[in-house]
């Protein structure tokens, strides 16, 4: 399966491709999409747009994971970063991609097992479990490889044992877990 993980933003958009076969992680690109800082917003929207379906012909992914939104002290931020969002998701539609959305917590959680991790951290767990010199790459292209990791390895964790939607099932179905 091959994974496109995608960080977005309004003034850099970073991406990141690995297959996961096998349970196997193989690095295979990033990058990151540079946006003029023009004063069409409409503008940088095309070019997210224009430039991640570039990608998604040229390296043909299975599924799509994006970052979700975080909500920070400027709302007009969480408004443009949102627009970014909604065009990459719209891309992987249009492309006909699975899409997976994750917080950025749990991207954190997943890749180093903290989710407050620091984008430093998040760089050198790519670097080993990518098995490749993240020197050389912005936290742009890191943070979206860490996103495709982060649902290679959702992917791959067995589904949970307990098939319960809820407490009064739970306990229908498991009498013998009660104490009394």
């Amino acid at each position: 399966m091959r994974i496109l993980g995608v960080d977005p933003g309004t003034l850099i958009t970073g991406f990141g491709i690995i297959d996961f076969k096998d349970n196997e992680i193989s690095y295979i690109a990033s990058g990151i999409i540079r946006i003029p800082a023009v004063n069409d917003f409409s503008l940088r929207l095309k070019k997210i747009h224009d430039d991640l379906t570039a990608v998604i012909k040229k390296y043909k992914p299975d599924e799509f994971a994006l970052e979700t939104a975080f909500y920070g002290k400027n709302v007009q931020s969480a408004l443009k970063i949102g627009y970014a969002r909604g065009v990459s998701l719209l891309t992987a539609a249009q492309n006909n991609l699975t899409v997976r959305e994750y917080s950025p917590r749990e991207i954190k959680k997943a890749v180093c097992g903290k989710g407050s991790s620091s984008k430093q951290q998040i760089q050198f767990m790519i670097s080993k479990i990518c098995d490749i010199k993240t020197s050389d790459l912005k936290y742009d292209e890191t943070d979206a490889l860490a996103v495709a990791v982060c649902h290679a390895f959702k992917f791959k964790a067995p589904a949970s044992k307990s098939k319960s939607r809820n407490w009064k099932e739970f306990i229908e179905k498991n009498p013998d877990r009660i104490l009394s």
